[in-house]
């Protein structure tokens, strides 16, 4: 399985491709649909899932433009349906203007369903505290984590928001912190890191 990763949006959310042959699975679609369908046409990748870490509008603000030519689910956890539901307010809020969204038309709960190729592969870990849903998924062959923005390189993720918990957090690094120690972050904004580095940080 390969993975690129592309910053995209004026948060540079971190969007990743994960390919395997010409299938391609989405991490946290991000910000910017145009690019993301050109790239698909450009390698000839057909998109099988895109799948959320977590509802803030920076990683997901693409999905409804992707679901207006692709017909696939954007599948995250039920706790973060809310954020999805005032995905134009955030925006609004955080960017200082109002962004044209196109609508999430299509949502699907975790687990993702075992007709995605990397259903089999793929372990969901629930790691709330940043957002109530927010999710990690970790890909045990691969030694790759994907963490969304629960854990950076040397960060963590906000938690002053109304919704968020440190205490919760706390837990949720706990359990990543129990991977192997040379599996790769692959975080939702900046760069790589790996679990050794970050537990050091941390403890």
């Amino acid at each position: 399985m390969k993975i690129v990763k592309y910053s995209l949006g004026q948060l540079q959310a971190n969007c990743y491709f994960l390919i395997d042959d010409q299938d391609c699975l989405i991490i946290d679609p991000a910000d910017d649909a145009p690019f993301i369908l050109e790239e698909l046409q450009r390698q000839q990748l057909n998109l099988v899932g895109m799948l959320a870490t977590h509802g803030h509008f920076d990683h997901v603000m693409a999905v409804g433009e992707i679901q207006q030519s692709i017909s696939l689910p954007l599948i995250i956890h039920e706790k973060d349906k809310f954020l999805i539901d005032r995905l134009e307010q955030t925006a609004e809020h955080f960017l200082g203007y109002k962004p044209i969204i196109l609508p999430i038309n299509h949502l699907e709960n975790f687990p993702p369903s075992p007709r995605l190729r990397w259903a089999s592969k793929l372990k969901i870990i629930f790691t709330p505290g940043h957002t109530p849903g927010s999710c990690c998924f970790y890909f045990p062959k691969e030694n790759a984590l994907f963490t969304g923005d629960t854990l950076f390189k040397e960060a963590v993720g906000r938690t002053d928001l109304s919704y968020s918990s440190k205490v919760d957090l706390k837990k949720s690094l706990k359990k990543i912190f129990e991977l192997p120690r040379e599996t790769i972050i692959y975080s939702g904004h900046g760069e790589d890191t790996i679990i050794e580095d970050e537990k050091i940080y941390f403890n």
